[in-house]
């Protein structure tokens, strides 16, 4: 006679092993899922690195185009030397030191000084 089988529900063994494969399963599907969602989100924020660095480095590179230094100013024309008649031995001193002030400026080349200088000394 052959072995009977027993008819109904499982046993306590058989629920174990079906609730461990049950389980097995489930948590296996659980770290598959989240290995790729972490691989996603790695992606994701490589990408918004990647466009972020790429849109500092156009504007930065927008932004020097746009800089211009301003030109220089022109330097301002030399004030010219005035020679009254008979002038008084203040008013020359002060002409003097007036030339002597726009030759350390930078106005006045040492040619210009020298010439306005005879001038005022006659």
């Amino acid at each position: 006679m052959p072995p009977m089988r027993r008819m109904g529900r499982p046993g306590l063994i058989g629920t174990m092993a079906r609730t461990a494969v049950i389980t097995g399963t489930a948590n296996a599907t659980s770290r598959a899922m989240n290995r790729r969602a972490m691989a996603r989100d790695e992606q994701r924020y490589a990408a918004d690195q990647y466009n972020a660095q790429q849109a500092q480095q156009a504007q930065q590179a927008q932004q020097a185009q746009q800089y211009q230094p301003p030109p220089p100013a022109p330097a301002p024309p030399p004030a010219p030397a005035q020679v009254t008649d008979g002038p008084g031995p203040d008013d020359l001193i002060a002409q003097l030191k007036q030339l002597g002030d726009l030759r350390a400026a930078g106005v006045l080349s040492d040619a210009e000084f020298a010439a306005a200088k005879a001038k005022l000394l006659g």
